[in-house]
C-alpha cells in the first residue's frame, strides 16, 4: 500500500499543496476536504 495524503481545505493554499505533493512523488494517494460543495478554481 502507498503513502496517503489528505489535505484540509480546497482553497488556493490546499490546491497548491496537493499539486506540489504529486509532483514531488506521483504515487502518493491524494485526498482533499472542503467543508463547502464548492472547490476553489483560479482561471
Amino acid at each position: 500500500m502507498g503513502k496517503r495524503v489528505v489535505i484540509i481545505g480546497a482553497g488556493a493554499g490546499g490546491a497548491s499543496v496537493a499539486a506540489e505533493a504529486g509532483r514531488r512523488d506521483p504515487s502518493l494517494a491524494i485526498a482533499m476536504i472542503e467543508q463547502r460543495g464548492q472547490v476553489s478554481v483560479a482561471a
